[in-house]
């Protein structure tokens, strides 16, 4: 019989328990390892939302801060050093008038991305978006150079902030009466034969009518017709049309068509007549015999004179003061243009502006190369400019060689012929024509806006100047 043999490895007691330890004891610390790493996970996925949130605060308050600076516009008078302070100060009377739970005020600041133009800056503090989950946004504007302006927006949820930049420019407003053959701030009427047409296309005769204060804003009766199209601002206005009436080519119920209601508002560009005072230096007296024809340059008509014309040749600036009523009451042929002095506020229709006769206007282009003109010759584009003065006419015309604004406009009788611009009625009253009444439009090749109209300026927004900070 063989003896057992004996294994090679003695038996080792409590080996197996020692491994199982070990395992035991790296399992734990690789479970350890992965808690912290989740829990570490589990903060930094928390921050990354909360900074999201942040800049979501930011990029909204943004778009506020966008659409709160498109309501802002100032006169193009405003001196390039002046035009960030009337920017600030248009801003903080809006915010006022529109948000008056939302704060604005100067303050110094010092920009990033170097130094800064302006001492001061405008800042919007702290603006809630959410008060229930706390998202909020504050805002500064500054000026960086003569050109641009600079809107640093920080957006902020509980501890976490984020901050974006944009740039602004100053530029001109696009969109201005000056679009459109007839434009009034009152309610338009034609009565009887009237036709508004243009020369080239119909859009040349295209009407537009704020008519915020009346309810009817168009009224067309007869056989009254508009060639263009019809735009009204007020969206609770309405129209009445006769049956012969026509829009566009389409008579009764079918011209509604042609005519949009509740269309953005445009700008009635300032009226400047000042610009040509200067040139109005011969004083017309009593002495001068106005029902015999005469020929006069560069007038000015002393207020209350209220004079009458019969034939009359007049070339450069007629300066009309305020009070007056001036009367042309046969042929009148005028190379220059008409200014006056009146409020542009004053709708009475006191001051009046009257062509009972044939008119005749050319263009201050055609004036002599004389040295009373000087500097006349590119005020271009405008044949009356008469702010607090309502303008009449009544008798026929050729072509008038420019825009004809005032604060009340009539057409009646047989007056008719062709204009070089826009007919402009900044009055809060209706604009009436009525009778045989017949304008042609012809706008053609007008790219720039008449002389003596003073441009707003507003601010553009840069979107290749966004940045992060």
């Amino acid at each position: 019989m063989k003896p057992a043999q004996k294994s090679a490895f003695p038996k080792r007691r409590g080996f197996a328990l020692i491994i199982s330890m070990i395992f035991v004891l790296i399992f734990s610390a690789l479970a350890l390892s992965m808690a912290a790493l989740s829990g570490t996970n589990v903060q930094i996925a928390d921050n990354l939302c909360k900074a999201n949130r942040a800049r979501a605060s930011a990029e909204s308050g943004l778009e506020i801060v966008r659409f709160w600076l498109s309501n802002i516009a100032i006169s193009g008078t405003t001196p390039a050093e002046m035009q960030f302070n009337e920017i600030a100060n248009s801003m903080q009377s809006y915010l006022a008038a529109n948000n008056p739970s939302v704060t604005a005020y100067y303050q110094t600041v010092a920009l990033q991305n170097g130094p800064y133009y302006a001492s001061v800056a405008l800042h919007i503090p702290s603006v809630a978006l959410d008060s229930d989950s706390g998202h909020t946004f504050s805002a500064q504007i500054a000026q960086i150079d003569p050109e641009t302006l600079r809107l640093t927006v920080t957006g902020a949820f509980g501890s976490f902030t984020k901050t974006i930049s944009v740039n602004y420019v100053f530029g001109q407003r696009a969109n201005t009466v000056f679009n459109y053959g007839v434009a009034t701030k009152g309610p338009l009427t034609a009565k009887g034969n009237v036709t508004i047409a243009g020369v080239n296309i119909a859009v040349e005769a295209n009407a537009y009518i704020e008519s915020l204060n009346n309810f009817v804003a168009l009224t067309m009766i007869g056989n009254s017709q508009i060639a263009g199209d019809v735009k009204i601002v007020n969206p609770l206005t309405t129209t009445d049309i006769g049956t012969s009436a026509g829009v566009a080519g389409d008579t009764g119920a079918d011209a509604m068509k042609h005519i949009e209601i509740g269309v953005p508002a445009v700008e009635f560009p300032e009226m400047m007549p000042a610009v040509f005072y200067s040139y109005a230096t011969n004083v017309l007296t009593p002495s001068i015999d106005l029902k015999k024809a005469v020929t006069l340059t560069n007038i000015r008509i002393p207020a209350g004179m209220n004079p009458k014309f019969n034939h009359a040749t007049l070339n450069g600036v007629i300066f009309i003061e305020s009070p007056n009523v001036v009367e042309f009451t046969a042929g009148v042929d005028i190379t220059g243009v008409i200014v006056t002095n009146g409020s542009p506020t004053d709708d009475s229709g006191t001051n009046q502006l009257i062509f009972r006769g044939h008119a005749s206007n050319h263009s201050v282009a055609l004036l002599p190369q004389e040295a009373q003109f000087a500097g006349l010759h590119s005020q271009t584009g405008t044949f009356i400019i008469a702010p607090g003065f309502s303008v009449s006419f009544g008798g026929t015309f050729d072509t008038i060689g420019g825009a004809i604004a005032a604060n009340g406009v009539e057409f009646f009788g047989n007056a008719g012929g062709t204009i070089r611009g826009s007919v402009i009625n900044y009055a809060d009253k209706a604009m009436m024509l009525w009778g045989n009444t017949s304008i042609m439009f012809n706008r053609s090749g007008i790219t720039e806006a008449p002389a003596g109209f003073v441009p707003e300026i507003i601010l553009e927004y840069d979107p290749d100047s966004y940045s992060e900070i």
